[in-house]
């Protein structure tokens, strides 16, 4: 039988990290390309504060939505700023291990990527950055 509470976090889950996402997209189209044309950041730093907005509206969708904690910012906001972390050195580290050293297509980190950051993300922000305790 399904345990509709875990669905339901789960699809809360995705919710949070679809927007985060499209977030992070808008943000850094916008931060790089400007209004008008002209680049208002270039694109790297463009990426890293739009990285950074995304990953505000991920921490409090999360926390309030996803995980509905009630535990304090001073013990859950390090652990989350962590795990982002984590996510963004994989995200780097891959591509270079995979594609650069290894020679593979850049389609095979960019999917192990997009599989293993969510998928360890759910588990580690349920059982370490907002647990119940």
């Amino acid at each position: 039988m399904l345990n509709m509470p875990r669905y339901g976090r789960i699809s809360r889950f995705a919710v949070i990290g679809g927007a985060s996402t499209l977030i992070y997209g808008a943000c850094a189209l916008l931060l790089s390309r400007g209004g008008a044309g002209a680049a208002i950041l270039p694109a790297t730093l463009a990426s890293a504060v739009a990285y950074a907005v995304a990953g505000l509206f991920s921490y409090a969708g999360h926390k309030y939505f996803t995980f509905v904690s009630a535990g304090a910012h001073a013990f859950e906001l390090p652990r989350f700023l962590l795990l982002n972390a984590t996510g963004l050195a994989t995200a780097i580290a891959l591509p270079v291990l995979l594609t650069e050293k290894l020679g593979m297509p850049v389609a095979v980190p960019v999917v192990l990527t997009c599989i293993a950051v969510p998928l360890v993300n759910y588990i580690v922000l349920g059982r370490w950055v907002f647990r119940n305790v």
